[in-house]
């Protein structure tokens, strides 16, 4: 598989996956569902394509005048490095989907627990889909006062 092909794969098990969390109603099932076959599957692609890297055992895909990728590198240059190739790019991207996908199911899971409807749902997961973090940090502003109050009762 090309690294097109990983990169289509990969965005088509991440948006299942979100269409799910956000559509669909939230049963054990659908729940697994998400967690396994979504963020599970997504872990699953991270672990082979670092495998295949580390391995030398597929082409990068470096982009012409970029030096190649030291996976043992982690200073910013070494990034850099690393996200100037195809492969890079798609291990960094499925990173991040499978970190999203799984901090959404738990906002999804921790906002039915503590009552709050679909349609105050919604907006936070899409915002978690589109920048993780704000997403999260929405959710922990908005979640507060309701855990608080839990806490207190």
């Amino acid at each position: 598989m090309s690294w097109a092909g990983a990169w289509t794969f990969i965005n088509l098990v991440a948006l299942l996956g979100w269409a799910a969390l956000i559509l669909l109603p939230r049963r054990p099932i659908v729940h697994s569902l998400i967690l396994y076959a979504g963020v599970g599957l997504l872990c699953l692609s991270y672990a082979a394509i670092f495998v295949l890297l580390i391995g030398h055992w597929a082409d990068p895909g470096q982009v012409a005048g970029q030096p190649p990728a030291d996976l043992s590198d982690y200073s910013i240059s070494g990034i850099r490095r690393l996200f100037g190739s195809d492969a890079g790019v798609v291990m960094g991207w499925t990173h991040y989907l499978a970190f999203d996908l799984f901090v959404g199911l738990w906002i999804g899971r921790d906002a039915d627990n503590k009552g709050f409807s679909r349609v105050v749902q919604a907006p936070v997961l899409l915002l978690t889909f589109l920048a993780g973090p704000l997403g999260l940090a929405l959710w922990l502003l908005i979640r507060e006062r309701r855990a608080r109050r839990a806490a207190r009762a």
